[in-house]
């Protein structure tokens, strides 16, 4: 079988390419386009973004002449557009999902009812999906897997994404025979769970970045839903609620992801965690039973035993994106998918400050909550309310104390999204 850069020079060779529906023009989305474009085999040929300059200024910026460039606001101008080679942006999801000339959607906006409203879309239209969106994974991915099974499509998440990335070095590790004690990512900042859009103001200036996007990643929200999307995939838990997420560095990660009774942090194993200190990384802990191997292993200095590191220094986002793509369509394989069935973390919200009954919750990076991991089981004996679902018609219906896990029965939810039916349904198909 040839690998994914063969075919796809193979592709390039006889004149065809995977055609791209891209849905977000952001800073992730920006960046996959220039890629792609550096590419063989692959095009971003539809791009759809609620502001149109963002999509227009996306492809300029990647090289393609302003005048092959077509804006279309049907499916049936986006065809007329591509059948003539030009490249489409729009600002209707629709497009993009239900036109003929796209093999593959990816998801670029991490906003999880978007993300879940281009899954569902896709999917029934007989696309591909690849979901930059782990948001809308660990809230409705379950559902969105299995659906795409039986429309003989993939469902997956992003290379280069720390999930994906964790997930290929999981692979490699259990692929070899070795038992994986911990699955876990680097965090590059302090956790400070009362960060917020404010408070971030200026230092998302200066990185010119998002401050809502900043906050998700300084008050743990984004680690917590990346380790969830992991633990979904694999059949990992969280050790605890939130995770440990010591300070260390990459020597010490062995060390200290070992049980308690062998000097470690940990109650069990297969579990999901964060570090800090080694960030921007990815990681796996492993153990052997096998003598020769231990002996193997500190050889080629991969610890003293024993526990043992594979350690990726980076990941590269949505620059890796196009080849989650690619798999997809070539081989019909997704990078991380849900297990399928009963999943096994759920992110849940947790009260960022006093939060008084009428307020309006705003969800992940805002002002009112942050997500924080717990197990699957834990979560629905508590009826913890999946951060996923919460969006600015989230109403709460009592007071709520800073620190306290919201529950279903504290808030009115929004009932017209696609992602609440969708989540309503994947939560019936588990209770039979």
């Amino acid at each position: 079988m040839l690998n994914i850069n063969a075919k796809l020079k193979e592709l390039e060779a006889s004149g065809k390419r995977i055609k791209i529906g891209l849905i977000g023009a952001g800073q992730m989305g920006t960046g996959m386009i220039s890629q792609m474009m550096l590419m063989k085999g692959i095009e971003p040929a539809v791009i759809c973004d609620i502001n149109l300059q963002n999509a227009r200024r996306a492809l300029q910026l990647a090289g393609v002449d302003p005048d092959m460039i077509i804006e279309a606001d049907s499916v049936i101008k986006a065809q007329q557009a591509r059948e003539t080679g030009k490249f489409v942006i729009t600002d209707d999801i629709d497009v993009v999902t239900r036109m003929g000339l796209v093999d593959v959607v990816i998801d670029a906006t991490g906003v999880p009812e978007v993300g879940a409203k281009a899954a569902m879309q896709s999917i029934l239209s007989g696309k591909h999906i690849v979901m930059l969106n782990v948001e809308a994974d660990v809230t409705v991915g379950s559902i969105l897997k299995s659906m795409a099974d039986s429309a003989g499509v993939v469902y997956t998440g992003s290379a280069g994404d720390e999930p994906g990335a964790i997930k290929e070095l999981y692979d490699f590790a259990d692929g070899l025979g070795f038992d994986v004690v911990v699955c876990g990512k680097g965090k590059n900042n302090p956790l400070d769970i009362e960060a917020n859009p404010s408070t971030l103001e200026e230092t998302a200036r200066k990185k010119g970045v998002n401050p809502k996007m900043l906050t998700s990643f300084v008050d743990g929200t984004k680690t917590m839903v990346e380790m969830t999307c992991v633990a979904n995939a694999i059949g990992f838990v969280p050790d605890k609620p939130g995770m440990h997420g010591p300070k260390c560095d990459v020597k010490s990660l062995p060390r200290i992801f070992s049980l308690k009774e062998q000097g470690g942090i940990l109650n069990r194993s297969k579990v999901v965690d964060f570090a800090d200190g080694v960030a921007p990384g990815v990681f796996v802990i492993v153990t052997t039973e096998s003598k020769v191997i231990k002996e193997e292993m500190q050889y080629v200095s991969m610890g003293e035993g024993p526990n043992y590191v594979f350690y990726r220094p980076y990941h590269l986002t949505s620059i890796e994106t196009p080849l989650s793509a690619a798999r997809a369509f070539i081989y019909n394989e997704p990078t991380i998918a849900p297990l399928g069935g009963r999943p096994y973390a759920e992110t849940i919200a947790v009260a960022k400050k006093d939060l008084k009954a009428g307020e309006h919750l705003d969800g992940i990076g805002g002002y009112t909550v942050y997500g924080m991991i717990n197990t699957f089981e834990n979560a629905r004996q508590k009826k913890a309310l999946p951060l996923g679902l919460i969006n600015k018609n989230v109403k709460l219906k009592t007071d709520v104390k800073k620190g306290e896990i919201i529950t279903y029965d504290m808030v009115r939810l929004d009932e017209k999204s696609i992602i609440y039916q969708l989540r309503k349904l994947q939560d019936s198909l588990l209770n039979k």
